[in-house]
């Protein structure tokens, strides 16, 4: 494998002062293949996050969903996902052959999360992933909803596309203690290191955690795992896809942003102007329970 953080991973390791110890702990975590923990672990889901960018070298984030087994992996590098986009999800344009991909796996009733970027394959009516990099994550800010997949749930509408937000998007912001977030390497559309490609992510919280101020959305960076994948990509490249979710109606909103990250002396923020948002109403076949408290 190359170096296990790109520089601009590195950059924000060292403003936050945990540079060598994460040159360290690094290569220990961050494989090129998949425990079989891992593989084990995607396979019991009913849905998958994916990360992706299109052609403007603008990622989104996405869901693919199916029944429990609908992702297998045949051995440690490769992860078979059998299932095609939703119907108005980016993905129906961003997945191709030998796109860049970052896939995180979260079990939110167990607080279980499992990350891997790379390369996709489009085979069998659906799609390989050839593993770029592979590692888990802390179960810090995981609302414990569980999720249950429901066959054949209507193909959901599209109830609002603009370059702004309205009041409905900005109401289910407000009440969101989730959402997720793809951003990209600059090499990644361009077919550069494997393992520094796409990611996506999950960042939770009490709702009303993520402040809306008309389009500009701005959240706390959390203590996390100090991997800091998705605030170094942002440094190099400050485009990223969010993904909030409506999880009692299934409503599905897909916003892409400008992203910058604010420093204020301990604290980090998060601040995203948006360009460009997508509400689909009961796009995810999916139901969830009531969440409990996050850990």
């Amino acid at each position: 494998m190359s170096a296990a953080f790109h520089t601009g991973e590195q950059a924000m390791q060292a403003r936050a002062g945990v540079q060598a110890q994460m040159a360290q702990i690094g290569p220990r975590v961050l494989r090129d293949h998949m425990p079989d923990q891992h593989r084990e672990f995607f396979g019991l889901l009913p849905f998958v996050l994916v990360g992706s960018v299109d052609a403007q070298g603008q990622p989104w984030a996405s869901v693919l969903a199916g029944a429990p087994g609908f992702m297998q992996s045949p051995d440690p590098t490769h992860l078979h996902i059998g299932a095609r986009p939703l119907p108005h999800d980016p993905l129906n344009t961003t997945l191709r052959d030998g796109a860049a991909l970052g896939l995180l796996g979260i079990q939110p009733h167990t607080r279980r999360r499992n990350r891997m970027n790379g390369t996709a394959r489009l085979q069998d009516g659906g799609v390989t992933v050839e593993v770029g990099q592979s590692f888990g994550n802390c179960p810090k800010y995981i609302q414990a909803r569980e999720p249950v997949w429901v066959p054949g749930a209507p193909a959901g509408q599209i109830a609002f596309e603009s370059p702004g937000l309205d009041e409905a998007s900005r109401g289910l912001i407000r009440a969101a203690d989730t959402f997720f977030i793809a951003t990209a390497h600059p090499q990644a559309s361009a077919g550069g290191e494997r393992s520094h490609g796409v990611d996506v992510s999950h960042r939770g919280g009490p709702p009303g955690f993520v402040n809306v101020a008309g389009e500009v959305l701005t959240v706390p960076d959390y203590a996390g795992n100090h991997f800091f994948n998705t605030l170094g990509n942002i440094a190099l490249h400050p485009a990223a896809g969010l993904l909030f979710v409506d999880f009692d109606r299934g409503d599905l909103l897909y916003l892409a942003v400008q992203a910058k990250v604010v420093w204020d002396g301990s604290l980090r923020l998060l601040r995203m102007q948006v360009t460009h948002a997508r509400r689909v109403q009961g796009a995810l076949p999916l139901r969830w329970a009531t969440p409990g408290d996050a850990q």
